[in-house]
């Protein structure tokens, strides 16, 4: 048994106290379960909001939570789960990110018994179950607020970053709807990079803001996190092209103060963080207990803050 501490004691002191004998020492103590937490996006604010409420329920059932962070490095992600197999964990949970850039990392687990879950990750093979917000509904409704705002017309940029399976879900729902409306034109999609999306999305807004610098050249820019939004406005109030007006998701204060402040940043769609946390430590719990799941694939609802 892992991670067991043997107390060597006489047998004579342990038969006087009463303490069953065994080779050597008193009982083995019960061994406490290992949690393996692997993301590489911990300097998201969400990101790292979800998997501390995660660490803190998983404290609550008596865990040891392992968080291991790569700084958008999946190679090293692929070689953190490996790790952590080869280490014996009793599970390892994947904190956002691509499932399918580790299939080397969930080969390993898989072969050595070690169920995989995802937490607003995405799903594939050797992934037990994943949790996550229902992504492609928080892009349309992203893409909803955006286009009620501007009129139903005008010429959108949209942020995407299709490495995170949710931003890129996110990324198609909001095309489809934007496609629904004749007088809606992309005219730019653009990959922000990870980590540091406020300083890249204000670099590239910057950039933007040069090369459509007439007023209505860009009516909106829709963002597939809160992140990017945030540096977008920042760029545009900077530029004075109040006439822009941008939308985000995850539904982070920071936004929520930009919102209720300013109108560039018009709404965000919360995601429901806490609960995603609460039912993934709850179905680890029932997976460990020998409890069988409903589903492999649990999507949580968001809503509109404007």
């Amino acid at each position: 048994m892992k991670g067991a501490v043997r107390i060597a004691l006489p047998l004579m002191v342990l038969a006087a106290a009463g303490l069953p004998l065994w080779a050597g020492g008193a009982s083995e103590p019960e061994e406490r379960v290992e949690i393996a937490v692997v993301t590489p996006y911990m300097a998201s604010a969400t990101t790292a909001q979800v998997i501390n409420q995660f660490q803190e329920y998983g404290e609550e059932n008596g865990w040891n939570i392992r968080i291991s962070d790569t700084a958008g490095d999946f190679g090293l992600l692929v070689t953190r789960i490996q790790d952590m197999v080869s280490q014996q964990v009793d599970a390892i949970v994947l904190g956002m990110g691509d499932p399918q850039q580790m299939s080397a990392g969930l080969s390993a687990a898989e072969e050595a018994g070690v169920p995989v879950f995802g937490l607003d990750a995405g799903f594939t093979d050797g992934v037990y179950l994943n949790v996550t917000s229902d992504n492609h509904d928080l892009g349309r409704q992203a893409a909803e607020a955006l286009i009620d705002v501007i009129g139903e017309e005008g010429p959108v940029v949209m942020f995407t970053h299709d490495p995170h399976p949710g931003v890129r879900a996110r990324a198609e729902g909001a095309r489809e709807l934007f496609a629904e409306y004749p007088g809606i034109e992309i005219v730019r999609e653009i990959h922000i990079e990870v980590p540091g999306p406020v300083d890249f999305a204000r670099s590239v807004t910057e950039d933007l803001l040069t090369s459509f610098s007439a007023a209505g050249s860009i009516a909106g820019i829709w963002a597939g996190w809160d992140e990017p939004a945030y540096g977008a406005t920042q760029a545009i109030q900077r530029d004075g092209r109040d006439e822009i007006r941008v939308v985000g998701v995850d539904g982070t204060d920071f936004a929520k103060q930009e919102i209720d402040s300013a109108p560039i940043f018009t709404a965000t769609i919360e995601q429901d963080f806490d609960g995603m946390a609460r039912l993934l430590s709850n179905l680890v719990r029932d997976y460990l207990a020998g409890e069988t799941v409903e589903s492999r694939e649990y999507q949580i609802p968001g809503t509109v803050y404007r």
